[in-house]
């Protein structure tokens, strides 16, 4: 009995030792494992460059100039599409952060379909307060090719950072880019890793 309770007592600490090893190295790993930001594409405009202000007309029929000195706000353009689902799971994501940056972000989403798709888009997902263009030379003006699409357009009207969004972790890193002044959450890491 007590040669049993001794191998268990063994076992247990055993267990302690080995689970304490695992997570360490998993500590480790999550180091070494850099976050994943907004997958910049090539595109026609460069993240510094000036914006060209483009008049667009929202599908209420307001005017809309994007890019162009902002008077102190930024302004993201989420370039989507009624048939991407990946789009779809991200408009609550797009709509927390209209209400969190509120104090210096104006969002517009933007595509270049039929206006149907976009109206009935904007009414499931409770976008109605928020504006929407639809304009083909807007997409080709920011080089998008894929979407879900993001560009984050600065006060003072330079493209700030562009990129693939996926998750809400990558339309993020675009705002996290913008404040430490680099194209990407990458750039960033890699300046960081090269100071080190």
């Amino acid at each position: 009995m007590v040669i049993s309770q001794l191998l268990l007592w063994a076992a247990v600490i055993v267990e302690a030792l080995l689970i304490a090893a695992l997570a360490r190295q998993i500590g480790v790993l999550h180091e070494r494992i850099a976050p994943a930001g907004a997958l910049s594409l090539p595109q026609s405009v460069k993240v510094g460059e000036t914006a060209t202000p483009l008049t667009l007309t929202t599908v209420d029929g307001a005017a809309l100039v994007v890019g162009g000195r902002r008077d102190g706000r930024s302004q993201l353009l989420f370039f989507a599409s009624p048939d991407c689902p990946v789009c779809k799971s991200l408009l609550p994501v797009v709509r927390s952060a209209a209400r969190a940056e509120a104090g210096w972000l104006d969002i517009v989403i933007a595509g270049d379909g039929a206006l149907a798709g976009y109206r009935q888009l904007a009414r499931a997902h409770g976008l109605e307060d928020m504006p929407m263009v639809l304009s083909e030379a807007l997409g080709r003006a920011f080089g998008v090719s894929k979407l879900p699409y993001a560009v984050l357009i600065d006060e003072a009207g330079r493209v700030a950072s562009t990129g693939l969004v996926n998750s809400r972790e990558h339309l993020e890193s675009l705002f996290v880019a913008k404040e430490h002044g680099v194209a990407s959450i990458q750039e960033f890491l890699a300046k960081r890793n090269g100071e080190a």
